[in-house]
Formats: structure tokens, C-alpha cells, sequence
């Protein structure tokens, strides 16, 4: 199989562009539609996709477009969100051929803010773990990872400037980091789930890729109408705890070096960079978001196990069938002990500005049937803070390695602009 090109479309560039007249709305999708022509065949990144109806709208309000905040780029949704012009099927057969009503919260905010929704990307099953067809654009025998796969692949590939995702465990950071995009899982609750299929409403946390760290942040704060850009100015120099956490020994020696490195690398740029040791709270919150994911999943997922068992993938309808025996009262002890987590992250927190970690065990794993492992993410997401993955490492065959940068809850912009500090050391002399 022949290995796909892998060129991202930079979002930030593209709007510039269209702001200034050098292409226009339709123009840039059209550029994505080439894209996709060349390139969905061998990647699978999309449940579906309306070109012709897409470029009608961009022709039809060029102007309204160009003045708005996304400037017309074409947007991908993870087809967990409902969206009433086209099918919705949480990447389950029980599902095929949905249509509803309305469409989600966020997809609304993207057609708000003058953004295209061009396609529907794949998920895996009710965003979990039985994985799609969707394949690695930096190695197709590669998995892109996470639920979030069809988002992430698009993305890298260039058949779109940006995509949302969703993140229970890992779902937005581990896919960026395979396919080595940027990916930002902000802060909880910072953008809506209103209209997208639950799965735990304690973790459940929607998420953006674009190909750096300026294009995603720039997407971001057109949707969200937040102070979120970081392309405006040079980035502050960030003070940085390297966590290696306890499970440190799981990742990979390149993930390791290339978390090390890049520690490094942003000192020798300016960061003040210190190693930080979790309280052992953490260690339980790592083992609480298990059982606040399933025994959420359980019950959110009631109607499809009661009545469509025999149609949900195995992996699926085996964990489901396993958190069935969840106790109320170990959910209640799990929720308080994230609640003091997240008191002692707090504390730690003022004593630097981002944690530094591993975004993923490693690069993508080999084969389809696995969406990799999400250990270096759960207690993030359980935490509610923005992470982002920082794309600009490799392994020595060639795969992407991504370092997550973990920010203060409701401290998206510094930690935004941390991770931009941190991907242009990267991207400097000393680190090419």
C-alpha cells in the first residue's frame, strides 16, 4: 500500500488568506474536497461528507463569510454530534441512516461563527474502543488512535484545516499525537455537549484539531468567543513541572526521550523547567476515572444494551456487561476522591504554569484493531484541565511522538500558549 502524503492545512493561514482576498471560502474548499478525492480512499477518515452542498454555501455568502470568525473554513465533526442535514450514526450499525432533528450545540456554534461543516468523521462505537476503519496518514498500517480517529486523520492528511473531537479517556490528545496534529482538549465544560452521544457526562469533553499549536488555538477562540489566540505576539516564556507521574516505567523509551527532550529544549529557549512529584492522590485518581466512566457508560448507554445488545461491539458490550456490578457507593468514593485531586492540583499548580507529559505510551501501534492506550491521559481529563498535544518529534521509523502539555483548569490561554513555547523549541535550531 502506497503511503499517503501527509500535508496539513494551517487554519490560521487559510484565514488570513481568505481575510485578505487571496482565496476564497469556496476556494479553500475546494482545496479540501482535492484532498479528499486523493486521499479518503486509502485513510477512511469520513462517515460522510457533502461537497456540493458545502461549496454552495461558501458561494453563496462570500461575503458574510469572509468577515466572520472561522472565515469559511471547512469543518470536520466527529459523528458523535447530531447534525440535521446530515446522517448521525455514533459509529454504530443500531444507528445507520440517522437523521435528527437538530442539530448539536457545537455544530451550531460552528455554523455561527461562519465555519462549513464539510463532513462527518469516523468514531469508533459510541466513542469507545471496538475501532473504525480508519488508518494512519503517516503509515496506514498504523492506527490513528483514540475515538476521535476519523478527526485526527483527517487533519493530518489535509482533507481538512479542523476538526472536533471528543475526550472521555484520551480521545483528543492521543489521536493528535499519533497523527502528529495539534489537539486541544480544553477545559471541562468549556465547550457544549449539548446534542452529542453520551457516554460518561462526568469526563465527556469536546476537543479540536488543527495542524500547530496557533491553528487550533485560533479555531478555538473563534467557536468558543474566548481570548484563546496565541499567533498575536511571542509567547511568554512558561514555568514548566516535568511530571513524570507513576506510570512513567508504561511509556516508551522514545516517549521518554522525547519528553525529556523537549524539557529541555524549552529551557534552553527560556522556560523555567523543574521536575514535580504527584501527591499519591493522584495515583487514586487514576484508578477513580474508571469507575466514574463506567458506571456512567452503563446507564448511559441503557437503551442500546437493553435493547441492541447483540449489534454493540464486543468490546463494548463486554465492558458494559462488567460495569454493570459498579457499586453506587464506589462511584460516590471515586467522585470524592477526584474532588481532592483536584484540590491538591490546584496547590501544585501555583508553583508552575503547565505540567509536561507524555501524550501517549509511544507512536501509533501497528494494526487497525486497537485505538492504542489512554494511561497518560484519563487522570487529565478526570482532572477537567486543558491539555494539549504538541506535535514535532518523531520516532526513528518515522512515526509521530506527541508531548502533552496539562495547564490550570480554566487557564486555557496560558496553557495554549505554553504549548506554542514549547513546539516553536522544538522547531528551532537547537532542535531540528
Amino acid at each position: 500500500m502506497s503511503k499517503p502524503l501527509v500535508s496539513p492545512l494551517s487554519a490560521l493561514d487559510l484565514a488570513r488568506r481568505v481575510e485578505a482576498g487571496a482565496i476564497t471560502p469556496a476556494g479553500v474548499v475546494d482545496l479540501c474536497v482535492e484532498a479528499i478525492a486523493a486521499k479518503e480512499a486509502e485513510i477512511g477518515a469520513f462517515a460522510a461528507v457533502d461537497p456540493e452542498r458545502t461549496r454552495a454555501r461558501a458561494e453563496a455568502a462570500v461575503a458574510a463569510l469572509t468577515a466572520s470568525p472561522l472565515r469559511g473554513l471547512p469543518v470536520g465533526v466527529k459523528d458523535i454530534f447530531d447534525t440535521a442535514d446530515m446522517p448521525t450514526g455514533y459509529g454504530s450499525p443500531i444507528y445507520a441512516g440517522h437523521r435528527p432533528a437538530t442539530d448539536a450545540a457545537l455544530v451550531s456554534m460552528v455554523r455561527r461563527t461562519g465555519g462549513l461543516v464539510l463532513g462527518k468523521t469516523v468514531t469508533t462505537q459510541f466513542a469507545f474502543m471496538d475501532a473504525g476503519d480508519t488508518r494512519n496518514p503517516h503509515d496506514p498500517d498504523h492506527t490513528p488512535g483514540g475515538s476521535s480517529s476519523g478527526s485526527a486523520a483527517a487533519v493530518a492528511a489535509g482533507m481538512l484545516p479542523v476538526a472536533i473531537g471528543t475526550q472521555t479517556g484520551g480521545s483528543v490528545v492521543r489521536p493528535g499525537a499519533y497523527c502528529g496534529v495539534a489537539a486541544y482538549k480544553p477545559s471541562y465544560r468549556m465547550l457544549p455537549m449539548v446534542g452529542c452521544k453520551c457516554f460518561s457526562w462526568s469526563l465527556d469533553t469536546a476537543g479540536l484539531f488543527a495542524a500547530g499549536i496557533a491553528d487550533v488555538a485560533f479555531a478555538a477562540a473563534a467557536l468558543a468567543g474566548r481570548d484563546l489566540r496565541v499567533d498575536r505576539a511571542a509567547p511568554s516564556a512558561p514555568r514548566i513541572g516535568l511530571a513524570r507521574t507513576h506510570i512513567w516505567p508504561e511509556a516508551s523509551p522514545a516517549m521518554q526521550a522525547a519528553v525529556e527532550r523537549a524539557a529541555r529544549l524549552a529551557e534552553a529557549a527560556g522556560a523555567t523547567v523543574r521536575d514535580v512529584t504527584l501527591p499519591p492522590v493522584f495515583e487514586d485518581a487514576f484508578r477513580a476515572h474508571a469507575a466514574i466512566q463506567d458506571h456512567e457508560a452503563v446507564r448511559a448507554l441503557a437503551f442500546e444494551y437493553d435493547q441492541h445488545r447483540d449489534r454493540l461491539g464486543p468490546q463494548l458490550r463486554a465492558h458494559l456487561t462488567a460495569s454493570a456490578d459498579i457499586p453506587p457507593e464506589a462511584y460516590d468514593d471515586a467522585r470524592r476522591i477526584a474532588k481532592r485531586a483536584r484540590h491538591a492540583l490546584a496547590d501544585l499548580m501555583t508553583e508552575v504554569d503547565v505540567l509536561l507529559t507524555p501524550s501517549a505510551p509511544g507512536a501509533a501501534p501497528r494494526g487497525l484493531g486497537s485505538t492504542g492506550q489512554s494511561i497518560f491521559n484519563r487522570l487529565w481529563t478526570l482532572m477537567g484541565t486543558p491539555c494539549i498535544n504538541v506535535p514535532g518529534m518523531f520516532d526513528e521509523s518515522g512515526l509521530p511522538l506527541g508531548v502533552q502539555v496539562v495547564g490550570r483548569f480554566g487557564r486555557d490561554r496560558a496553557a495554549l500558549e505554553a504549548a506554542l513555547f514549547v513546539e516553536r523549541a522544538l522547531a528551532s535550531p537547537a532542535g531540528a
